[in-house]
């Protein structure tokens, strides 16, 4: 029976092709449709072609459907699969109190000293995409007022916007803290012209000794009147470095000494410490409760989603927000999130990039946005896995492998199929037959992309026909054993040196071979082949050869070398150079 006549085969496609199409704004993907069928029709692998005339027949009769029409039909029918992709949809949980805000407002604050790594991903996602649900506001904001330890440098500034672009997430507006000091000098005026902070002159040694003890320092009793020209004078350079701190009163009995009068700013010496953006205008510089504390109130804040070490962070800046008459945003914390395998220290990163240990912030070893950006690890892959993880309060360790998962899902129905034979060996076929001319689909599932075509004349002389296979695939080559040239013909070995693999030809069809269950090889044509290197995620370089047809490839295509694995194109040259992903 034509596979056009068989009325139980239309209805299946149908009903996957009005899931899919419900799914996609009323239009259905041809594409996506074939695996589909084939995994569960696998007698149909045979007649693809006929297949995929059915499919773009029964696609076409869907898509003529208006959505809402769709929509009727998949729900009368099937309307189990509606509520599971609701469920799936709401994949968040609602953020506390969200009904008491007009808009809903994140932010997502690094620190420009160094790139994003695979580690600030949760911060990130988690704010854009909560934004995003509540058709709310996300803020990116440079926290950069650490001129001396945590030094900014102007590429991060640049890296941080192209990073958040990479991964989707779109800002709503931007500010820079370090164009913000007169502000943080507003309201610490207000606060210890208050009687709310004071200006500390205290030895540090001995101010630690004082609040281990819970005894206030001499400075908390100096009167408001004094505490202001004191700080006169810390504007004006009167004090030096490490003089001086103004610190924010609390309560002296808080079980933890960490919140106890906690240091608000201090002065740096910025002609040795130059600032990148303000260079020397500035001496006194807020630390990060205040001057997080005060642009998440200035700046609408309604919920901070950030890790859980910064739950004593959230209870000092309670007392300020209680001294300046401000309602504290909702807080959420989460637990850390590990990836096993993957250094994501700052300083780590940047002491090996100075050290030669790493060749820059896009070494495949880093777990960099760069990094992985180059390897061909995918923006949807990292948020759908940051997504899955949540917000839960209990710490998280994933290994490199969960990412690849995510990865591979996305790049399996998306990525063109290519040879790539490492480390070559010439596999020499004796008695080719005749001429074969032979299309290899770019995708096996979605024939309609396209096919590369290779013809294989044998020599005339002797019938021969020469190819390069890896050598991985040469050494598994014994006497007698027959293998499979992908799509081509079968072949018996007769004898390998260190070199070369000498064959006979054994027959055409597969069919001939499927039942002893033997090797598939990759191969390609001798005299055909692209010179090709692959960086593999330690930074060794693995050589062979791709096929021709990856000669029209451009830098930034993602594709699989089959049987080897999933790579993306750095540079098609002289010799094509990729970075290897995953398998």
């Amino acid at each position: 029976m034509a596979l056009e006549n068989d009325n139980d085969l239309r209805e299946l496609i149908r009903k996957a092709a009005l899931l899919n199409a419900v799914s996609h704004d009323g239009k259905a993907q041809a594409g996506a449709m074939v695996g589909k069928i084939l995994g569960e029709k696998a007698e149909l692998r045979s007649k693809v072609k006929e297949l995929s005339g059915v499919i773009n027949a029964v696609v076409g009769e869907v898509n003529s459907l208006l959505l809402a029409e769709q929509k009727t039909i998949v729900e009368a029918n099937w309307p189990e699969t509606q509520k599971k992709e609701k469920a799936e949809e709401k994949r968040l949980p609602p953020l506390p109190n969200a009904d008491k805000y007009p808009k809903i407002v994140t932010r997502f604050s690094p620190n420009p000293d160094c790139v994003l790594h695979l580690g600030s991903a949760r911060a990130i996602l988690l704010s854009h995409e909560y934004a995003r649900i509540y058709n709310g506001k996300f803020i990116l904001r440079f926290e950069d007022t650490d001129p001396k330890i945590k030094r900014p440098s102007l590429q991060f500034y640049d890296s941080i916007r192209q990073d958040l672009r990479w991964l989707g997430c779109t800002v709503d507006e931007e500010y820079i803290q370090s164009d913000r000091l007169p502000i943080y000098y507003e309201y610490t005026e207000k606060l210890i012209g208050g009687g709310y902070a004071y200006v500390c002159e205290c030895v540090p040694e001995e101010f630690r000794k004082m609040i281990i003890a819970k005894q206030a320092c001499p400075c908390r009793e100096v009167p408001a009147t004094e505490n202001l020209e004191r700080w006169h004078r810390m504007l004006s350079g009167s004090y030096t470095e490490g003089q001086v701190v103004v610190r924010v009163k609390t309560d002296l009995e808080n079980p933890n000494p960490a919140v106890r009068d906690w240091p608000a700013l201090r002065i740096i010496d910025t002609k040795k410490y130059p600032h990148p953006r303000v260079g020397s205008k500035y001496i006194v510089w807020p630390l990060y409760n205040l001057a997080a504390g005060i642009d998440d109130h200035l700046m609408g804040m309604t919920h901070i989603i950030r890790g859980k070490e910064h739950y004593t962070n959230m209870v000092r800046q309670k007392y300020m927000y209680d001294y300046l008459g401000w309602t504290y945003p909702e807080a959420i914390h989460y637990g850390r999130l590990k990836i096993t395998g993957a250094d994501l220290s700052k300083s780590k990163i940047v002491a090996g990039i100075k050290e030669g240990t790493y060749k820059g912030f896009d070494d495949p070893r880093l777990g960099t946005f760069a990094a992985l950006r180059k390897r061909g690890i995918t923006p949807e892959a990292i948020k759908k896995m940051i997504i899955d993880v949540g917000i839960k309060p209990n710490d998280v360790t994933l290994s490199w492998e969960n990412l690849y998962s995510y990865n591979r899902k996305i790049l399996d129905a998306t990525s063109d199929r290519y040879f790539f034979v490492s480390e070559p060996m010439e596999l020499k076929v004796l008695q080719t037959p005749k001429t074969y001319q032979t299309k290899l689909p770019l995708h096996a599932e979605n024939p309609e992309r396209g096919f590369r075509e290779y013809t294989i004349t044998p020599e005339v002389e002797d019938k021969a026909t020469s190819f390069w296979v890896s050598k991985k695939d040469a050494e598994a080559m014994e006497p007698e054993k027959i293998f499979r040239l992908m799509e081509l013909f079968n072949v018996k070995i007769e004898n390998k040196t260190d070199n070369s693999v000498t064959a006979k030809f054994a027959s055409e069809s597969y069919e001939d071979v499927r039942k002893i269950k033997v090797q598939l090889i990759q191969w390609i044509p001798k005299g055909t082949e692209f010179p090709s290197q692959v960086v593999m995620p330690d930074a060794s370089v693995t050589e062979g050869f791709a096929e021709a047809n990856c000669k029209k490839l451009k830098p930034d295509a993602i594709i699989q070398f089959e049987r080897f694995g999933f790579v993306r194109i750095d540079e098609v040259a002289e010799k094509l150079i990729a970075y290897y992903a995953h398998k």
